[in-house]
């Protein structure tokens, strides 16, 4: 009897399906609340399972992500008044903006990945303020004012499910490269610097070149993610886009689900998505504050490997715990 293999296609049915639900469910005519809520689910997903290339595969905690998010606004906002774009023109405009983004990544992490640690995290962090006082202070960008955009010359509730349908399709592509990264030999070299970064190259891993790669992918998405992000608010401003929390939230939304792979940002992102509303809608700002804090800290000492290894393990337990009570009667 040959030995059975286990069939993925179950859930892989049940991911297709509820990818399908979930492009038709904006024109059934749901409360644009809920539309815009889901956007926002999709938007950081896209962002964790972006930053998950270099923070979770490679083990290089960035705390300043929202950098390549906010340049990627700002590139296609100038793209779009410089060049007055249509609708189609605006929404294109944001995988140039993306590859800004990635560029501007090659060039900060060539010295920058030669650090590690909490000085790679601290340089990442210092560099987001950076960008951030910059923006404030040129006047080819708004500067402190900010910039207007066009906005869709539509109701606002199909507006809203045309950037709906836009994030989705990125967020989609988004996950899909970063399991493609996870099974590949590229994602192999990644997991094998986490562990050891010397000993990888002595087994003829190019350490820098993959670090390089993984870090350029993951600004090009975030970049792409802010473009698409400016023209759904039609009005960005340093405050908004280069906002420190959001670099935060998705550290703690790839690493809450679990960095190791790439299902774990996924995750993370539609849980956290979820706490962040009721927080924001239910309790103080400063209050949301301590509770993330708090989350934070949780995470990393009780699940330094994600929420899905957690539950892993328990399960483990559990199971062998009944097998040694069955054995035992």
């Amino acid at each position: 009897m040959r030995g059975s293999r286990p069939d993925s296609r179950g859930p892989m049915w049940f991911v297709v399906i509820a990818m399908l639900a979930a492009a038709v469910f904006p024109w059934f005519g749901p409360p644009v609340y809920f539309i815009s809520f889901l956007y926002t689910v999709f938007l950081y997903m896209c962002l964790a399972s972006a930053w998950n290339m270099i923070g979770g595969y490679a083990g290089y905690i960035s705390f300043g992500h929202v950098a390549f998010f906010g340049i990627g606004a700002y590139a296609a906002a100038l793209l779009m008044k410089t060049f007055d774009l249509s609708a189609l023109g605006t929404v294109l405009s944001s995988i140039p903006a993306g590859v800004v983004a990635a560029a501007v990544a090659v060039i900060v992490g060539y010295p920058c990945l030669r650090l590690r640690g909490p000085y790679f995290a601290v340089i990442t962090l210092c560099f987001a303020f950076v960008v951030d006082l910059a923006i404030k202070n040129l006047p080819i960008v708004g500067g402190a004012d900010g910039l207007w955009l066009k906005a869709m010359d539509l109701p606002i509730e199909i507006s809203r499910a045309v950037m709906f349908e836009l994030m989705l399709v990125l967020m989609v592509v988004t996950v899909l490269v970063s399991a493609k990264i996870s099974h590949s030999r590229f994602g192999a070299g990644l997991r094998a610097i986490k562990e050891d970064e010397e000993v990888a190259q002595t087994m003829a891993v190019n350490a820098p070149w993959l670090k390089i790669r993984a870090f350029a992918l993951s600004a090009f998405f975030p970049g792409i993610a802010g473009g698409l992000h400016a023209y759904y608010l039609t009005y960005i401003h340093p405050d908004i886009v280069f906002d420190v929390n959001i670099s935060i939230l998705i550290v703690l939304m790839a690493l809450f689900g679990g960095g190791g792979s790439w299902l774990g940002p996924v995750i993370g992102a539609a849980v956290l998505s979820l706490v962040n509303e009721l927080l924001s809608t239910f309790v103080k700002a400063e209050l949301a504050r301590i509770i993330y804090g708090s989350l934070f800290i949780i995470v990393i000492i009780f699940m330094p490997n994600g929420v899905i290894e957690f539950l892993g393990r328990l399960r483990k337990a559990s199971s062998a715990h009944h097998g040694t009570s069955e054995t035992a009667t």
